[in-house]
């Protein structure tokens, strides 16, 4: 399937995890992808490769894969990451603001500058590219597409990341916002939620068989999910296949959001 053959695709926070393979999935289908990536370029490099190859097996040759260094919560990084995409494309079709970080602390123990740097990144940043990119589409015409990563957390509270929590939930307020705000224009902006993921950010607990036995037991389907099931869902949120649908969340999560302690009945409720 080749539904982005011809589109141009910036996702952020591209170098690794669900970053790499939303990536590697928008080359499978064609698509032209700059990869943002902040300091791991070595990783960065290996998306980049991966992308390429995907493409060459799909089209014979490369797409128009580029890597663009940036730290997305600094203003004139972010411009400067646009300048280079459409300096060297002149025009961009879809947006993914995937870069992230989480800072783990009791929240009576954190540090401003770490909850400063987490709400910098994590919802400052997706606004400053989400604002670069609807300028674009502005001028240019057309509409275009803004997806943006939360979490699971933008609606479960998660004890000990208050800043991550505070990010994703004011992620999603923002996203619904500007679905409504730019509708009329042809933007439609949407969001990706999703739960426990086998990504490096989550290798601490995923390495550990009892942690990760304890992680997946809440989990309905009764396992982490995949890098590429959510990259799947960025894919079908910026196809045609979605023309109808801003404004949403979609949760992929393997049902974490369903209170699974409600799986066994232990309460009679009213």
């Amino acid at each position: 399937m080749r539904r982005f053959e011809g589109k141009n695709v910036l996702v952020t926070g591209g170098s690794t995890g669900i970053g790499r393979a939303t990536a590697i999935r928008f080359a499978d289908e064609g698509a032209n992808v700059a990869i943002n990536y902040y300091a791991s370029e070595t990783e960065a490099e290996i998306t980049l490769e991966e992308a390429r190859k995907t493409c060459s097996i799909i089209r014979g040759k490369g797409c128009g894969e580029m890597l663009v260094q940036g730290d997305v919560a600094h203003e004139e990084d972010v411009k400067r990451i646009f300048r280079e995409v459409l300096g060297a494309w002149g025009r961009l079709d879809i947006l993914v603001n995937n870069a992230g970080v989480q800072i783990a602390s009791p929240a009576h123990e954190t540090d401003m500058d770490a909850y400063d740097r987490v709400l910098a990144v994590n919802l400052r940043g997706a606004f400053l590219c989400a604002r670069e990119a609807v300028r674009h589409f502005l001028d240019r015409g057309g509409g275009g597409v803004v997806l943006n990563t939360t979490s699971v957390h933008e609606t479960i509270p998660k004890p000990y990341y208050a800043p991550y929590v505070a990010s994703k939930a004011g992620l999603a307020a923002l996203s619904r916002t500007l679905a409504l705000e730019y509708a009329g224009q042809g933007i439609r902006v949407n969001t990706v939620a999703p739960g426990a993921i086998a990504t490096p950010m989550n290798r601490e607990w995923m390495d550990d068989p009892a942690r990760r036995a304890e992680v997946e037991k809440h989990i309905p389907v009764g396992r982490a999910g995949l890098p590429e099931e959510v990259a799947a869902v960025f894919a079908f949120l910026a196809s045609d296949e979605a023309a109808y649908i801003t404004g949403q969340t979609l949760y992929v999560d393997g049902g974490l959001t369903l209170y699974p302690d409600f799986r066994v009945p232990w309460s009679s409720g009213s």
